[in-house]
């Protein structure tokens, strides 16, 4: 078989498992949005977060869910803490040490600029298995578009800090858009000489923020440029990888990430926002159709069990156009973060550019 037709054949494979998740899924991943506070001001941030927004629960309630998690989904679950930035949460070490406590794997994702030595060695203690960071830019990119003085100097003192504990899976993240997609050379040459474990390049969505900034969008030749980048040092074993959202066609699939594109939302994934709404991923727009319930009204697990409709049905069978496409198997309407539920249409689709 050619290369065209064994991925062929493993998308089919992926497209029949997929329709398994639908009536079967496998709660694998949890995240806490802890906070919407955060001490950058990223104009692509796609929660809108600030310094004087609201923390999520009080500490009791994500104890009680997390008991509950124990109870009925078993300890093999990991448990996403996020915001904003989760290291401003009043309760963040308290939470954690439970989360340490009952055995979940945990990690956060953070913009890094709170992670002093002291910080990283406590998040050694308390048993944090991994963290995602952010650095979008060279110095001064960076911190424009951060909205903080020195948050790439304060980003990448926090890397360093984790690294020295020895301990953590680090992914650095960066958003790329039409402006700094001139910089991943340089930003290579920074992260191919730090030990850093995933280097994770995702195009800027319109979504939060980032809808706004429509001329930072990236345009078909900026995203066959990352792709083509990726790929390139991918092949000389840099740990880069695409993100995990859309499909991108046969030619790039598990060529610039590991695996092919499934969105997880709701098969694998849910999420509970800082005001108790749950949903799956936290990038996905919050309104009546995708937010499931309320953890004040309602038990996470009859959610998860009873509800979450909408992500175990392919969007693809939500729009005309879609549904009639040839790859719709594969692509099932793409990300759900990244679809129109006004309009019932995806934001982002790669047919034409990609593919």
């Amino acid at each position: 078989m050619t290369r065209e037709q064994i991925k062929r054949s493993n998308l089919d494979t992926l497209a029949q498992y997929h329709e398994t998740l639908r009536h079967k899924p496998q709660l694998r991943q949890l995240f806490f949005e802890l906070t919407l506070k955060c001490n950058e001001h990223c104009f692509h941030c796609g929660s809108s977060c600030a310094e004087n927004m609201p923390d999520g629960l009080e500490l009791d309630k994500y104890k009680e869910i997390l008991d509950e998690v124990k109870e009925n989904f078993g300890t093999g679950v990991f448990i996403a803490l996020t915001g904003g930035e989760p290291l401003l949460y009043k309760d963040f070490f308290e939470l954690t040490a439970y989360i340490q406590k009952l055995g979940f794997p945990w990690g956060i994702t953070s913009n890094g600029t709170l992670i002093t030595k002291e910080t990283a060695a406590e998040l050694k203690k308390y048993g944090m298995r991994s963290i995602s960071l952010s650095i979008d830019g060279v110095k001064e990119t960076h911190d424009r578009y951060r909205g903080m003085k020195d948050a790439y100097e304060l980003g990448m003192r926090g890397i360093q800090n984790l690294i020295d504990q020895n301990c953590f899976n680090i992914m650095v993240t960066t958003v790329v858009n039409h402006e700094n997609i001139k910089e991943l050379d340089d930003l290579f040459e920074i992260f191919d000489r730090m030990d850093i474990n995933e280097w994770r390049l995702t195009g800027l969505e319109p979504i939060g923020r980032a809808e706004k900034a429509v001329d930072m969008h990236l345009t078909a030749d900026d995203n066959r440029y990352m792709m083509e980048f990726i790929r390139d040092k991918r092949k000389k074993g840099f740990p880069v990888e695409y993100s995990c959202t859309h499909f991108i066609g046969i030619e790039y699939e598990a060529e610039v990430r590991d695996w092919y594109f499934l969105c997880n939302a709701g098969v694998y994934v849910a999420g509970i926002l800082e005001n108790g709404d749950v949903t799956a991923c936290l990038d996905i727009p919050r309104n009546k159709k995708t937010i499931q319930g309320n953890v004040f009204k309602d038990r996470f697990t009859d959610i998860w069990n009873e509800r979450f409709e909408i992500y175990r049905t392919p969007l693809s069978e939500r729009n005309e156009k879609c549904s009639s496409c040839p790859e719709a198997g594969w692509c099932r309407g793409g990300a759900y973060h990244s679809w129109d539920y006004e309009k019932e249409e995806p934001k982002i689709c790669f047919k034409g550019i990609l593919f």
